[in-house]
């Protein structure tokens, strides 16, 4: 059986890239479609496979300007040669599903999000942009929505990262997903002994995942919140912030890990799709404070591992802060990392292999009795056919 891979692209190793990664040990001799390809961004794992990239890495400062090519990327998903592959693995967050397969293939979408900035954040992004940009979203956006509802007919099963995510399947595409929670490498992090006194948060720094209310929370309480990661709201996040706001900046995956074991909780106040950094954080000991809407829902346990904050606003967070400083003591760190053992690899890849098989055999068994004479259909499918069964 030969297998493929298509992520929307490869310049960064985040959450999305890590699900691939993962996928990479299941298949190892997948090859692997994307729009744009920066073998120094990815990990081994994943430059050890056959990667095949779309027109879009030929256009001008693709590995920088890729997201303004998105008008182009359904022509360019479309234009990717997939028909010598028996399983295709579509991973998405971006347009990925919109892919052409064979009849007799069977296309399984691994969906992080539909496009959050076409369909529920839409007018988030929107009121950010300048206003070149608004107009081009107000006049492609539209055609994009449609296009990317009429592929989900493309893909014959999806599975979603989260129940939430599984819930924007349902409203979107009109289609059902089973959920398998991503992988989160918990044997990479332990727990520390001596904490200090800051909290931290990082991540890729974007709209939606409100970076600026823990900027602000934390500037008007005058406590130290430490900010790891780069992205295009890291000028305006630097403007805002008061001086116990502290970035750092891209990190190491070891910094990243060192920092969360000594921290006093780790914030994550955006709505996400799953977020595999509170997990990070809970496999290091420490407790989350996190909006309660989302991925968040789904593994952070309030009062066990973490508290939620339900009001999206600054004052909302400085609130649930000080309640947190209140039962800090409360929390036990070998019972917050026992719980982060659910969202472990190996579990994953169990459920990711058991849901790909069954789906296999659901075709099969439907193919058998869609096009096999009755007599052949009893003999390889060994069930017993009724007299009178409708075929």
């Amino acid at each position: 059986m030969r297998v493929a891979l298509v992520h929307y692209w490869l310049v960064g190793m985040r959450g999305g890239e890590k699900v691939l990664e993962e996928m990479c040990r299941i298949w190892p001799k997948a090859d692997i479609f994307t729009h744009v390809y920066v073998p120094s961004a990815v990990s081994e794992t994943i430059r050890q496979h056959r990667i095949s990239t779309s027109l879009i890495q030929r256009l001008p400062a693709a590995p920088r300007l890729y997201k303004k090519y998105l008008p182009l990327m359904p022509i360019a998903l479309e234009s990717l040669d997939l028909s010598a592959y028996d399983l295709v693995i579509s991973s998405e967050a971006g347009p990925a599903k919109g892919i052409l397969v064979r009849p007799d293939a069977l296309h399984i979408c691994y969906c992080h999000s539909p496009m959050r900035y076409i369909w529920d954040q839409y007018f988030l992004y929107r009121s950010r942009a300048g206003l070149f940009t608004k107009i081009c979203m107000t006049a492609v956006l539209p055609s994009l929505r449609q296009w990317d509802a009429a592929t989900a007919a493309r893909v014959d099963h999806f599975i979603a990262n989260s129940a939430f995510v599984a819930q924007r399947i349902e409203k979107y595409y009109r289609r059902s997903a089973d959920v398998v929670h991503p992988p989160v490498a918990i044997e990479k992090f332990s727990i520390c002994d001596d904490v200090d006194d800051y909290y931290f948060t990082f991540g890729h720094l974007v709209t939606y995942k409100r970076f600026d209310l823990a900027v602000e929370a934390f500037s008007r309480l005058g406590k130290r919140l430490v900010v790891a990661g780069t992205g295009e709201e890291a000028k305006r996040l630097k403007a805002m912030a008061g001086p116990t706001i502290e970035f750092l900046g891209w990190q190491s995956d070891e910094q990243i890990a060192r920092l969360l074991r000594r921290c006093r909780a780790f914030v994550f106040p955006g709505i996400e799709d799953f977020g595999i950094a509170p997990v990070e954080a809970m496999a290091s000991g420490r407790p989350v404070i996190a909006f309660g809407c989302g991925g968040a829902l789904e593994t952070v346990v309030d009062g066990v591992t973490g508290i939620y904050f339900r009001e999206a606003s600054a004052s909302g967070l400085a609130k649930a802060v000080l309640d947190f400083e209140s039962c800090m003591h409360s929390f036990d760190p070998k019972i917050i990392r026992e719980h982060s053992k659910k969202f472990e690899s190996s579990r994953f890849a169990a459920k990711l292999k058991a849901v790909v098989a069954h789906q296999f055999t659901t075709r099969t068994n439907r193919d058998i009795a869609r096009y096999a004479p009755p007599q052949a259909r009893r003999e390889e499918a060994g069930v017993e056919i009724a007299e009178g069964d409708v075929f």
